[in-house]
């Protein structure tokens, strides 16, 4: 007596290998949203700062962090102490990515908070004080003179670096917000951890997976 073997026909698999491209497509669509998503957060913050000092600056005649009348100005404010009497010359001293809670740079964030143009917490002891971008990485704002500057040859008034950015976000940020060169204009990039004043890393040799510092300026 004959065993029967059962087996799929030609159209079973067909409709198998369909159903799968259609997972998988749908699968890479999504994730294409999630990164595209993640690049607009990390956008949005360097085009969201800038609006921070220009209202302040239009408030109070004074630039956030450097107000030398903070205190006066902003209920609950603390003026800056270091570097010591340079408080009210039109420029917020200190690194992007200082830990001295009496730097411009890092009072800056309680005094536009304060001045109910950005959200946070205002108490420079608290652990979320510092901000972070959409990858959980720390955005800072300093003057973008010479000895603060991350990122050697850039030229502008203000500097905005963002860290903890991964390769393939840069190169999509650069090209939406910048000349699509993470070596020129007015945004570039350095390994994450670089030293200040650091040269930028070419677009060439950007690696989708390895995290890097962005800044802007203007």
């Amino acid at each position: 007596m004959k065993s029967q073997q059962s087996g799929f026909t030609l159209v079973e698999i067909a409709i198998v290998l369909v159903i799968i491209g259609l997972l998988l497509g749908g699968i890479l669509k999504g994730q294409e949203l999630i990164n595209s998503a993640k690049v607009k957060n990390l956008a949005n913050d360097f085009r969201t700062i800038p609006t921070y000092i220009y209202g302040f600056q239009d408030k109070y005649k004074a630039l956030p962090g450097d107000d030398a009348l903070a205190s006066t100005h902003v209920n609950g404010a603390t003026n800056a102490t270091t570097p010591a009497t340079s408080q009210g010359n039109g420029v917020i001293n200190g690194n992007w990515n200082t830990t001295t809670n009496t730097d411009e740079s890092f009072l800056f964030w309680q005094h536009v908070r304060l001045a109910n143009l950005a959200a946070g917490p205002t108490a420079v002891a608290d652990a979320d004080y510092i901000p972070k971008n959409g990858v959980g990485g720390k955005i800072g704002v300093s003057s973008a003179t010479g000895a603060q500057l991350q990122i050697s040859g850039m030229s502008g008034t203000y500097q905005i670096c963002s860290e903890g950015i991964l390769g393939k976000f840069v190169k999509q940020l650069d090209t939406q917000m910048d000349d699509g060169n993470t070596a020129s204009g007015s945004m570039r990039a350095v390994a994450g951890g670089s030293a200040l004043g650091t040269a930028a890393t070419t677009t060439a040799t950007i690696d989708d997976a390895t995290s890097y510092t962005v800044c802007y300026v203007f």
